[in-house]
């Protein structure tokens, strides 16, 4: 039996997650700090937990539970927990605010955390506006011998393991595919954010879908993937902790990948055969001394998702690595991938075909497909699609219509079939009633040898309602004229940038994407 007929034959996720623990009971799974644990030691810690969670904390099926830390391998440990005791898991960024916190905790109804030490400090401002009853305190050590002592009131990581060995035998989920798996909380960056609920239906798929795609390249039980992208982003949730996890491959977690010498330091020890990452990390990582002498002879799997990939990142990620990147693209609302590159025949520039079972269609303003090889919004149809937001129909309504998800991404079918990504509609520049989208431009800037990273946002501008405005980080020093002369070989004239903004570094997400809202909030005033 593959991983692909193991998926489908899985009852819910807590029925796969089980099943791949005991089929590669001595094979490696996780890698992190120094320390690996197998298949079968993480069967047993998180059947131990999850023995805590149902006998010790008296959680319902159905229950949610927010889990806030980073890639450390208590967060497996905990969310294979969760499921296996019938709980709902609740991503749960590790570096939000208290105000942030709240409302997630909140709005989930979640009445169980786990949470890093180091934030204890953030929860206990909140704690009296939530439903949490239980929390679960560890550390980056706990599993090295290095407990954490949990404060007044809360449970240690390690002791509630032990405890848990001490309890009735796990009392298996009965969840139903169409049941809630995970929270997937999203959309914070345009109002107040909201939870994509997913279902064990929506993530099975999109674990088998992945699935279909991956086994044409990798093998079961022989792969070892680098994971440096948050396990509460559903990207690595589904892709490292679901599929790669299926196949049998062990997983490099990588706590804090913005330590770039720490990051080459971790992975040298590997032949590593996989990896996914963005843009600024794949620059960041090959402009690193070190990164360029590790051995890339076993690599055959690089993906990037998140953010559109630049042309000039994904050329010297081959050149330093001798491995392609494949990029995808997809949501937290679909599980969350839509469409990824086949491998061998990437086509940089876009996110190549939809995986299978899954319908795009490209419709105008009012909602009408649009003709072969124009643009519009991208809406998606498949397994993979939410079953809508957490306790707001009137959000769901606004972004389902006919079975269809409206993706807010403005795109194309190529005659080829693959999926070409040119911007996010709210993201969208109008210069004199010319659309202009910034991932063109960034890509453009992104090509001269100077300059690392770009960010491009709208200003207001009396003459064409909005101008070009391109925020810069550069290698060496470079004149405002230069950039806009390179533009103008590249553009047409009302997409070259009118102002250059040099800055020393760009505002940017825990997964490395880039925040352009951050970028529009700054007074133009200050942007010169």
């Amino acid at each position: 039996m593959n991983a692909s007929v193991l998926v489908q034959d899985s009852a819910n996720l807590a029925d796969y997650i089980g099943q791949c623990l005991h089929r590669f009971h001595d094979k490696p799974a996780y890698h992190c700090l120094g320390q690996t644990l197998t298949f079968g030691e993480i069967d047993e810690k998180s059947r131990h937990l999850a023995q805590w969670l149902q006998h010790e904390c008296g959680l319902k099926a159905g229950d949610r539970i927010a889990i806030q830390l980073p890639n450390i391998t208590q967060y497996p440990i905990a969310a294979y927990a969760a499921l296996r005791a019938g709980l709902v898991v609740v991503n749960t960024n590790p570096l939000y605010t208290p105000r942030e916190m709240q409302h997630q905790f909140s709005d989930s109804g979640a009445k169980a955390l786990v949470i890093l030490a180091d934030f204890i400090d953030k929860f206990e401002e909140i704690k009296a506006s939530t439903q949490i009853k239980h929390v679960l305190v560890t550390g980056p050590a706990d599993l090295l011998g290095k407990a954490v002592a949990a404060p007044n009131g809360y449970h240690g990581f390690v002791d509630a393991l032990e405890r848990g060995a001490a309890c009735p035998e796990l009392v298996e989920s009965t969840a139903t595919r169409d049941d809630i798996a995970v929270l997937q909380y999203t959309g914070g960056t345009t109002g107040v954010a909201k939870g994509a609920s997913l279902t064990h239906a929506n993530l099975l798929a999109n674990t088998d879908q992945m699935l279909e795609r991956i086994l044409k390249r990798g093998n079961e039980g022989e792969e070892i993937f680098v994971c440096p992208l948050p396990l509460y982003h559903i990207y690595a949730f589904t892709v490292n902790m679901l599929t790669f996890f299926g196949m049998g491959s062990m997983n490099v977690l990588i706590p804090n990948p913005r330590d770039i010498d720490g990051f080459v330091k971790m992975i040298a020890p590997f032949r590593f055969t996989g990896i996914a990452g963005l843009n600024t990390l794949f620059v960041g990582l090959c402009r690193h001394p070190e990164f360029n002498k590790l051995d890339f002879s076993a690599l055959k799997m690089t993906f990037s998702g998140g953010t559109a990939l630049t042309s000039s990142a994904a050329a010297l990620w081959h050149q330093v690595t001798g491995c392609p990147v494949t990029e995808g693209w997809g949501l937290s609302e679909t599980s969350p991938v839509i469409c990824l590159n086949e491998f061998g025949r990437e086509e940089i520039g876009t996110v190549g075909p939809v995986l299978a079972d899954t319908e795009v269609q490209v419709w105008d303003e009012q909602g009408n497909p649009v003709a072969q090889g124009e643009s519009g919004e991208l809406v998606v149809r498949g397994p993979q699609v939410m079953q809508g937001y957490w306790n707001r129909p009137d959000e769901t309504a606004k972004v389902m219509h006919n079975g269809f998800f409206r993706t807010g991404d403005v795109g194309l079918i190529q005659d080829n079939g693959n999926i070409r990504i040119v911007d996010r509609l709210k993201d969208m520049i109008i210069v004199s009633g010319f659309n202009v989208y910034p991932n063109e431009v960034e890509d453009v800037l992104c090509r001269h040898p100077q300059v690392v990273e770009a960010a491009v946002i709208g200003v207001p501008s009396e003459q064409t309602g909005e101008a070009v405005c391109a925020h810069l980080v550069v290698d060496g020093d470079i004149a405002e004229q230069q950039i806009i002369e390179f533009c103008r070989t590249q553009l047409t004239a009302y997409k070259v940038p009118k102002q250059i903004v040099v800055q020393s570094e760009l505002p940017k997400s825990t997964v490395g994407k880039i925040l352009r809202r951050e970028l529009r909030a700054v007074p133009v005033s200050e942007r010169a």
